[in-house]
């Protein structure tokens, strides 16, 4: 209490009186050393209160700040050379501030971040750069780059920092040049790796800019931090700029390898949160497309990606249904992304155009992989199953061929071949779904057996089930209602319940 105490009468001393300029350095000093967190908080109040006064006063000197040294020559007035010197001190405070964004303490680090934003909002009212014409851009980007950098520390986790700092992203000029200062950064950080992954850094630019809502509309853009008579007539009131900007800072970010973990979380967001916001989409077309070579999960997350760029970017992608196919592992009925990869499959198979061999192949694989799957996948692929013969009559050879194969070892189909072209599926049967007719799950038992049955023309809905889960699965069993069931019943005689039993003459169970 006694250190806040002084500190508040230094601040009343500074802002009284230009004798006691000096006194600023008492304000400084807990910014700089290590001081207890609840000084350096006092500190940082006492430093926002006075440079914002002094901000608003206009008593910092406006215009490209000369060095110390030459302020003090004869071409300054004493009022000039004030400025200079105060403005000096600003400069100091603005760079303890960035360096409090990595302190230990979260309430520090908030404050730190505050501070600054607010020093932002208010250079932005009363600008520290000479306007010379009107219609200049007053928006202080080399504060906010300040800001930025302490918001991506190479070394630790801020994704909380990071968060608190969303609120100031509602702006649309703040968002914009936050956009360019974090391109900027990358550039910087990236370039000293070597090509070798910074998992902190890259999870913290990560974790800036993938919340960034991009408006859909001119008209939307209507909240700024800057208010600007012209802003009609600037770069940052216009969409085109903004899609710009957010795409550069993309494609700079996504050009650098990053962990595999985060290569996910990239590809989740990629086709709702990215894509439509760019100008040429098609320019993710390099990185999806090496993403879709990785192979397991990573080339199933590139699928939504893809999918809209080939559909609504006529993307050409060579041997697209060969990597598909080859997708199509033990795996797949396993996997976090299982709903959203048949989702995507069910759509790339639903042209009539596409031959029937390639189509044959799919279904071939995907009933002999039914094989070992859970029930609950089997009872969203006999479904999925069912719907692809009746897009594609031509397969229905598949269910109908009389002295086909019964079993695994009369099977022409090769599960091993990567081309379907290849995998002579067309002159196989489906015996795997005749196998599933007995399976142990009643409910799969009956799915399976519509086969043998013809296939009414409309499809089947398969929605509802693609995201059907063990749990659920169960608690549907749970509830159900038992029903008396005849049984054929023998009362036990004798301790192991046979009829001639010798123990029954020596031991009862009465």
């Amino acid at each position: 209490m006694a250190r806040a105490a002084a500190l508040a009468a230094c601040l009343e001393a500074v802002l009284g009186s230009r004798s006691s300029a000096n006194r600023v350095f008492e304000l400084l000093e807990p910014l700089a050393g290590q001081e207890e967190p609840e000084d350096i908080v006092s500190a940082a109040r006492s430093c926002s209160r006075l440079f914002g006064a002094l901000l608003e006063r206009r008593e910092l000197f406006v215009g490209p700040l000369p060095e110390q040294d030459a302020s003090l020559g004869e071409s300054y007035s004493a009022q000039d050379k004030y400025r200079i010197w105060m403005r000096h001190r600003y400069r100091d405070c603005v760079g303890c501030l960035g360096e409090l964004m990595g302190h230990e303490a979260f309430q520090v680090k908030e404050l730190a971040l505050c501070t600054l934003m607010k020093f932002v909002e208010l250079e932005a009212q009363y600008p520290l750069i000479k306007i010379e014409w009107k219609g200049t851009l007053t928006f202080p980007c080399d504060l906010l780059k300040v800001v930025v950098d302490g918001l991506l520390p190479t070394t630790e986790d801020a994704s909380l920092l990071i968060s608190r700092f969303q609120e100031y992203l509602e702006y649309d000029d703040v968002r914009y040049f936050v956009m360019k200062a974090v391109t900027a950064s990358i550039g910087q950080v990236m370039q000293k790796t070597k090509e070798r992954p910074l998992p902190f850094y890259q999870q913290n630019v990560f974790s800036l800019i993938s919340p960034i809502n991009m408006p859909n509309k001119e008209s939307e853009m209507v909240k700024f931090m800057v208010k600007q008579d012209n802003r009609e007539e600037l770069k940052l009131s216009r969409l085109q700029a903004h899609k710009h900007v957010f795409e550069k800072m993309w494609l700079t970010f996504l050009k650098h390898k990053m962990p595999t973990g985060l290569y996910k979380k990239v590809l989740v967001i990629l086709h709702d949160s990215v894509l439509p916001y760019m100008n040429e989409p098609t320019l993710m077309m390099d990185f999806l497309t090496v993403a879709y070579g990785i192979g397991g999960a990573i080339s199933l997350l590139a699928l939504n990606g893809l999918f809209i760029l080939i559909h609504q970017h006529n993307l050409e992608y060579p041997d697209f249904y060969k990597k598909l196919y080859s997708l199509l592992d033990p795996s797949i009925y396993h996997v976090k992304y299982r709903a959203r990869f048949f989702h995507l499959t069910d759509l790339f198979l639903s042209s009539s155009h596409l031959p029937a061999y390639l189509v044959a192949a799919f279904i071939k694989r995907l009933a002999r992989l039914a094989l070992t799957a859970p029930p609950e996948a089997l009872l969203m692929i006999i479904p999925f199953i069912c719907n692809l013969f009746r897009r594609h009559p031509a397969c229905r050879v598949l269910l109908h061929r009389p002295g086909g194969p019964a079993d695994m070892s009369e099977d022409p189909y090769i599960m091993e071949e990567e081309e379907p072209s290849e995998s002579r599926a067309l002159q196989s049967s489906l015996w795997e779904i005749q196998s599933l007719q007995n399976h142990y799950h009643p409910d799969v038992a009956k799915a399976a057996a519509v086969l043998n049955q013809s296939l009414s023309e409309m499809e089947d809905d398969i929605s509802g089930l693609l995201e059907l889960s063990a749990s659920e699965l169960f608690d549907k069993e749970v509830k159900k209602k038992a029903v008396n069931v005849p049984l054929e019943f023998e009362q036990v005689r004798g301790l192991f319940g046979k009829k001639n039993d010798i123990f029954a003459e020596h031991f009862s169970l009465d």
